[in-house]
């Protein structure tokens, strides 16, 4: 059983996709960077100096004692993070289309050089029949 696991982890797709997973989580930390550290900035000066992360619907206020501390924290539904991963999520799905755009278009490429390469000559029996034939006149 160990040796069949081990057959499946060393297979190539397998590895690849290891791969695909480790750059995917690193892709995603940048790309979350670049929207709560460049790109929801300026939108949201743009709006009036607020920052989206913080914005929400309290569904309940906070219990507060006298001293000002929390005893219950509010229920609020934060519709500002959700809207920071929604353009999380487009900025993936735009760079992901352009990849696979890009890779479309390099194997229609690499099928128009394959098609037209000049055909392959006769092979070496075909040779060897017609040596054979010229021989024998």
């Amino acid at each position: 059983m160990l040796k069949d696991f081990k057959d499946f982890i060393m297979r190539g797709n397998v590895l690849d996709l290891a791969v695909a997973v480790i750059i995917a989580g690193a892709f995603g930390s940048i790309v979350s960077s670049f929207t709560k550290d460049i790109l929801m900035p300026p939108i949201g000066l743009a709006l009036g100096d607020m920052d989206f992360t913080q914005l929400k619907y309290v569904l309940k206020e906070a219990t507060v004692a006298a001293d000002g501390t929390v005893i219950k924290p509010e229920i609020a539904m934060a519709y500002g993070m959700f809207i920071k991963y929604i353009i999380d999520f487009l900025i993936i799905a735009f760079v992901l289309f352009l990849i696979v755009k890009a890779y479309a278009k390099s194997q229609e490429r690499k099928k128009k050089e394959e098609a037209a390469a000049p055909p392959a000559g006769p092979t070496d029996t075909e040779l060897l029949t017609e040596i054979r034939d010229l021989l024998k006149k």
